[in-house]
């Protein structure tokens, strides 16, 4: 079992930075693919970016691509997410979410542990 909380989401103006934790506990993270995932009001939740165990491959969603960054520190079980250049249409929850496959994929069904969700809000 793994427990994960997020923290670090707020209200920016478009153009801004934000930087999102999430935090585990009960298991080492170093057994977990990782991915942040998010959904805007009235539409589904989607894939944003993932990490793999050792942090040596990452992916993307092509909107956030450039801005923002996915890192681990597995010695700290955490996870980041830095948002950078931020824009209105990136305003959602933001989960994160454990796999336990090898193979990690933008696949929402893949992740067993799901963080409770950040709100971030970007102003135009």
């Amino acid at each position: 079992q793994v427990q994960l909380v997020e923290s670090g989401g707020g209200l920016v103006q478009a153009g801004g930075s934000l930087r999102l934790s999430c935090a585990a506990s009960g298991r080492t993270l170093s057994t977990y693919g990782m991915g942040w995932f998010r959904q805007a009001p009235g539409k589904e939740r989607e894939f944003v970016a993932l990490i793999s165990r050792s942090g040596s491959s990452t992916s993307y969603i092509d909107s956030v691509k450039g801005r923002f960054t996915i890192s681990r520190d597995n010695a700290k079980n955490t996870v980041t997410l830095q948002m950078n250049s931020l824009k209105p249409e990136d305003t959602a929850v933001y989960y994160c979410a454990a796999t336990p496959r090898l193979t990690i994929r933008p696949n929402e069904n893949d992740y067993t542990y799901w963080g409770q969700g950040t709100q971030v809000t970007v102003s135009s």
